[in-house]
């Protein structure tokens, strides 16, 4: 292929990445500027290629271009905050990955990608500023917005639930940190809150932030705050720590954290103290941390997503909330539940569920757990025309039954059932879930990640629990 071809395909490549894609030569004149970059500047091709990159940006200079400062270090530049103006005065706010181009051993320009984050983190400063305005009194009851829950508002007939819910009250006198195990629509949210609610912190600020919603930097400055001149654009501003000061920062999916910003969590829960992003000063803080993950602990230890040292502090006092499929003598009263929710929210008058969608919620595996079941009745409501939910007014493609099963009896193994009489309904569920792996591993003849999706949870998980079975020890 003669090189001008080549020169021209790559050129269409770059340009049709969904990024900002910035070149610059050894001197900072412009080389290439896809229609991204142009379009996250508010410029256009025309204004940019062929110029210096300090005149087209003059808020700029060599120290705070990222483009320019690797020019001149030859090192590369990752996931670096940028915030300046073009020549028109429009702001821009980016977050840049910058690196060297080198032919041979001479070096002869650089590269960026930046992505857009300007409405991101304008979001982010609100949720900040509301935050930090917000001073609610101590509530005996659920408020308005319905956003405050407390341990009545935990519904099950469960034993091993209303075990989790007793530690959990136990855990509420405390300010330990806690670290809590659960799948995806288990209610890990409700138990924290709950826990707030019941702690001597209730009066004191709740703030949840989830760790997977965020761009790593953009989390490290919404969490410590920021110094003015930290990076290019930056203000002083209190971060969650600081805001929550007295009270409770729930971090969801913890293991989203980077492993760097990992180890600054870890240095708060040891000292109490934070430092905003480019500050020296210590700022000290009262705050209880609660963190949660979708995964087993020891699996994101083993796998590397969370630090060992910070899993060891965090796991003061922890808990696993057992999916539906282990607390299904719970599934009739949160339908129950539910129906009277989307009754009253609806106007509507749904008196109860058919016994063929009763067998159907009892043979389901319910990977997405309580809220899935949440959502199907909210969907069932949103069709029914009488008082009853049948098969019909569920919603299409839901339900898919695990293993090519139909039924309540089919689910249960008959032995199972006829061995219920002096056995507990924690080592009856145990040895169901255990012959149902077994099944499963079996159908696919060993291969754990098919198994896992024919049982609608996660790899990691399936794992886990073939690990307890060969070494309960561990």
């Amino acid at each position: 292929m003669p090189l001008s071809d080549t020169v021209e395909m790559l050129q269409a490549i770059l340009g049709a990445i969904d990024e900002g894609i910035h070149v610059v030569d050894a001197s900072g004149i412009t080389i290439f500027y896809n229609h991204v970059a142009a379009k996250l500047d508010g410029l256009t091709s025309e204004e940019v290629l062929g110029k210096p990159l300090l005149e087209v940006f003059p808020s700029l200079d060599r120290e705070s271009s990222t483009l320019l400062r690797v020019i001149d270090s030859g090192e590369s530049i990752y996931n670096q905050p940028q915030v300046y103006k073009n020549w028109k005065g429009v702001r821009v706010e980016t977050i840049n990955t910058t690196l060297p181009v080198r032919v041979g051993k001479r070096l002869v320009g650089a590269v960026e990608v930046a992505k857009d984050i300007g409405k991101l983190k304008e979001l982010s400063e609100r949720l900040v500023d509301l935050q930090a305005k917000i001073s609610k009194p101590k509530r005996t009851k659920r408020s308005a917005d319905g956003l405050s829950f407390q341990f009545e508002d935990i519904l099950t007939s469960n034993e091993e639930m209303n075990q989790v819910k007793e530690r959990a009250r136990r855990a509420a006198r405390t300010s330990s940190p806690v670290l809590i195990y659960g799948e995806t629509g288990t209610g890990k949210e409700l138990f924290v809150q709950s826990i707030h609610q019941a702690s001597a912190r209730s009066s004191k600020p709740f703030i949840a932030q989830n760790c997977a919603a965020l761009p790593s930097s953009l989390l490290e400055s919404l969490l410590f705050g920021s110094t003015k001149g930290s990076f290019t654009g930056a203000d002083d501003r209190p971060g969650l720590f600081e805001l929550a000061d007295g009270g409770t920062l729930f971090l969801d999916e913890l293991n989203s954290m980077p492993l760097d910003l990992q180890a600054k969590l870890l240095r708060v829960l040891q000292d109490g103290q934070i430092r905003r992003i480019g500050g020296s000063q210590q700022i000290k803080v009262d705050v209880r941390v609660i963190a949660a993950v979708n995964e087993p602990p020891k699996i994101l230890v083993q796998q590397g997503l969370m630090r060992t040292d910070l899993y060891y502090r965090i796991n003061v006092v922890s808990f696993e909330l057992p999916p539906l499929r282990r607390r299904r003598e719970d599934i009739d009263l949160l339908v129950s539940h539910f129906l009277d929710k989307f009754n009253q929210q609806f106007g509507m008058n749904v008196q109860g569920i058919s016994p063929e969608v009763k067998g159907l919620f009892a043979s389901y595996a319910w990977p997405g757990n309580v809220r899935e079941l949440e959502h199907v009745v909210e969907a069932a409501m949103n069709m029914v025309d009488s008082d009853t939910i049948e098969v019909d007014h569920l919603p299409p493609h839901s339900l898919e039954r695990p293993m090519g099963q139909s039924t309540a009896e089919t689910w249960m193994p008959e032995t199972l059932l006829q061995a219920r009489e002096g056995r507990s309904l924690p080592d009856l569920m145990k040895e169901m879930e255990e012959q149902v792996i077994q099944e499963a591993m079996k159908s696919t003849e060993g291969n754990v990640l098919r198994a896992a999706k024919l049982l609608g949870i996660p790899r990691q998980t399936l794992q886990y629990k073939l690990n307890q079975r060969t070494n309960p020890l561990n």
